[in-house]
């Protein structure tokens, strides 16, 4: 199974302290270069850097069409980490692209990219049987005691799937 992810996803699931659910989801999970960097090199993100280079399972992969880079990026206004998640995404012709952001996710489904998102992982390690139902529900508080956006209705909506 091919999975990509872009910044966010990873950012969420390390303030909850569940970045092993990549893991046992898919067992290995690729990012793209722009993602890496701005997971190592954001000061904003200097403690969740040394846990994602110390990660196994994330694997740093390089996108091979810059043109189609370059031509998405223009068209979209996208950023480079999302801008190459999904030209990722499609150069390797990936199962599932974690991407959180609306514009980007709009994008992808666009161009016939198979989605999720940090909801989606939850929901998944739930119905897999990994995190309960209560877990999730704590989960969520700390996504958005950690200024990760998730709207009420979105919350809603995700817990009436479990």
């Amino acid at each position: 199974m091919i999975v990509i992810s872009d910044t966010t996803p990873v950012i969420a699931l390390i303030k909850i302290n569940r970045l092993d659910l990549l893991e046992k989801l898919f067992t290995e999970v690729l990012i793209p270069d722009a993602v890496f960097d701005e997971l190592t090199t954001k000061s904003s993100f200097t403690n969740e850097a040394a846990i994602v280079i110390s990660c196994s399972f994330l694997k740093k992969t390089s996108v091979q069409n810059k043109k189609s880079l370059q031509i998405l990026q223009a068209a979209s206004g996208l950023d480079d980490g999302e801008s190459q998640a999904i030209i990722l995404a499609d150069e390797l012709k990936s199962d599932v692209l974690i991407i959180d952001e609306k514009k980007g996710r709009k994008v992808a489904q666009q161009l016939g990219i198979t989605i999720t998102g940090t909801i989606g992982i939850l929901i998944q390690a739930h119905n897999e049987g990994i995190i309960s139902s209560d877990e999730i529900k704590q989960y969520f508080d700390q996504l958005k005691n950690s200024n990760i956006r998730l709207s009420d209705s979105l919350i809603q909506q995700a817990l009436a799937m479990l």
